[in-house]
C-alpha cells in the first residue's frame, strides 16, 4: 500500500467510525464495541480487497452499524437511511436484513450461518467459472457453532480459495472471554488440520491488512485470517471489556472518541 492509497483509507475509516458513532449514540443502542472491533476489516474489505462483483458476508451481524456506515461511505446507503437506524420502520435494523440493499445479500445475526452462505457463493463462482471472490467476516464467538465447522470442511474439500475468511479475534463474546466459554487455541493449528493457510494480522492496522491481498493468489489451500482485534478499540474506559458488547455509550465517553478519532484512530 503506497501513502496516497493509505491517507485515503485513513480518512475512509475516520468517517465510517464517526458516522456508526453517531447512529449508535443517537438511538442509545448497544453493540458499539462490537463495530470498533472490525472497523479496519470491513473498510479495508471493501475498499482495497473487493472488486464490483465480490461478496461481503457480515457472520456477526451485531455489527451492523458498521457495515451500514461502510455501505454508506460507499453511496450504497443514503444518509437519510441512516438516520433511521434502530427506529421504527427502518430499513436499517439492530441486524442486517435481507432484501433490501443489493450489497447485503443474506440477513445476519443468528450467529454461525456466514461462513456456510460464503461457502455457497463460492461453490457457485467455481461451478459458474468466475473470479467472483467472497470475504466473510466472523466473530472468534462464533467458532463455538458447529455450522461453523462444517462449512469450513466444505470450503476446504472443495478448494474454495475464493472465500477468505476472516475472523475477529477479540477474544471476548455475549457470555464472557472466548477462552472461558470454550477455548479455541491453538486456533491456527486448527484451521490448518481443517485444510486452511493461515495467516495472523494486528486486525486494527490497515496497512497490514491492505498488503494481505498480495498474498490471496498464492495460497495452496483456501485462506483463512486471524485478525488480532480489540473489543471496543479506542473506547478507553470501555475496550477489551464485556461491557462495550451491550452497554451504550455515555456522552462523556462519545466526546472523548470523537477526539480519539482525530488523534489516534487506527
Amino acid at each position: 500500500m503506497n501513502e496516497g492509497d493509505y491517507k485515503n483509507i485513513q480518512t475512509r475509516l475516520i468517517s465510517i467510525k464517526r458516522r456508526f458513532l453517531n447512529m449508535y449514540n443517537s438511538v442509545n443502542a448497544g453493540h458499539l464495541g462490537s463495530s470498533l472491533s472490525c472497523a479496519e476489516i470491513l473498510t479495508v474489505t471493501k475498499f482495497c480487497w473487493m472488486k464490483e462483483a465480490d461478496k461481503m458476508i457480515l457472520s456477526k451481524g451485531h455489527a451492523a452499524a458498521c457495515l451500514y456506515s461502510v455501505l454508506a461511505e460507499d453511496k450504497q446507503i443514503t444518509d437519510e437511511e441512516i438516520a433511521t437506524f434502530y427506529k421504527n420502520n427502518t430499513t436499517l435494523p439492530a441486524h442486517p436484513p435481507v432484501n433490501k440493499y443489493p450489497a447485503i445479500p443474506f440477513a445476519t445475526g443468528s450467529l454461525g450461518h456466514g461462513l456456510s452462505i460464503a461457502a455457497g457463493f463460492g461453490f457457485s463462482s467455481q461451478l459458474m467459472e468466475s473470479d467472483r471472490m467472497t470475504y466473510c467476516i466472523t466473530s472468534d464467538g462464533e467458532l463455538n457453532e458447529g455450522s461453523t465447522w462444517e462449512a469450513a470442511l466444505f470450503i476446504s474439500q472443495h478448494k474454495l480459495k475464493n472465500v477468505i475468511w476472516i475472523i475477529d479475534r477479540n477474544r471476548l463474546q455475549g457470555y464472557g472471554k472466548t477462552d472461558e466459554v470454550m477455548e479455541l487455541e491453538p486456533l491456527d493449528d486448527k484451521l490448518k488440520s481443517f485444510g486452511f493457510d493461515v495467516f495472523m494480522v494486528d486486525g486494527h492496522n490497515i496497512k497490514a491488512l491492505a498488503d494481505l491481498k498480495e498474498r490471496f493468489d498464492n495460497t495452496e489451500r483456501p485462506l483463512a485470517i486471524i485478525a488480532n482485534t480489540i473489543k471496543g478499540n479506542g473506547w478507553k474506559s470501555m475496550q477489551n471489556k464485556l461491557d462495550c458488547h451491550y452497554l451504550p455509550i455515555g456522552i462523556e465517553d462519545y466526546d472523548l472518541l470523537h477526539a480519539h478519532l482525530s488523534t489516534d484512530h487506527s
